[in-house]
């Protein structure tokens, strides 16, 4: 950037002008962009969304099929030692060991009873979250269609205005290199600040051209004679009459 010492008041300005409008016309280039970006952005997020949601949804399917499994040998075991009860039930020399045999039998029907019980009601849920599988996936392919269309249209976009954008750019670091440091941090600062993007006006019908508050005659008259940086009282904005506004050119 250039040193405040090199260039006088009105080089600053011009300086910092030019770059005013090569910024409004890079801002013009991207807003042609609209809402496109933040839209496949969100999209985006969506369809990782729905695809975490599908495979947590499948990790839960196979866990109850295991489960199913699990109860299933659940049955077989214990199907296996009541026949192993009955069978010693054929062999018993006291009341107590046929009581003690019946009850481990009566246990085991109940194990039997409580798996498959479990094994309904993990089936249940199977079919539940199958429906949800097929739901989600209907619903993520439609995303999926929306984000490749917004996405051609963005590619689109930006393939037109790539080329002008690029220019642009290139402009703009010759115009940083002759903008005084100090003016540019100010003007950077402003220009984040607020809607339009504007940090540099032009005096409009008498009022700023940034926020539209009325400016002084005399100030207006100083502005003019480019022998000061002076700023909107109300915005902040660096201001700059017409006549210096049309001198510039890119």
């Amino acid at each position: 950037m250039a040193a405040a010492s090199e260039i006088n008041v009105e080089q600053k300005l011009k300086a910092l002008y030019k770059l005013q409008v090569i910024d409004s016309k890079i801002d013009k280039l991207k807003s042609v962009r609209g809402e496109l970006p933040m839209e496949v952005i969100d999209l985006e997020d969506e369809i990782e969304g729905l695809e975490t949601r599908l495979v947590n949804i499948k990790t839960e399917i196979k866990q109850l099929e295991e489960g199913i499994g699990a109860n299933k040998a659940k049955i077989v075991d214990s199907k296996a030692l009541s026949k192993k009860y009955e069978k010693q039930l054929e062999n018993v020399k006291n009341n107590r060991e046929f009581e003690a045999l019946n009850k481990e039998i009566e246990i085991q029907g109940l194990e039997v009873q409580a798996a498959d019980k479990r094994i309904k009601n993990f089936q249940f849920e199977i079919e539940q979250k199958k429906l949800s599988v097929e739901t989600l996936a209907v619903e993520l392919e439609g995303r999926k269609i929306d984000l490749k269309t917004k996405k051609g249209e963005l590619d689109n976009i930006i393939e037109e205005t790539d080329k002008e954008e690029k220019d642009l750019m290139k402009i703009r670091s010759k115009a940083v290199t002759v903008t005084e440091e100090r003016l540019y941090s100010s003007y950077e600062k402003i220009r984040k600040s607020v809607k339009n993007g504007i940090g540099v006006a032009m005096i409009l019908r008498d009022s700023c051209g940034g926020c539209f508050a009325k400016i002084p005659p005399q100030k207006q008259s100083d502005i003019k004679q480019r022998k000061k940086i002076l700023v909107c009282e109300h915005c902040g904005r660096v201001l700059v009459d017409n006549q210096l506004a049309e001198e510039v050119s890119l």
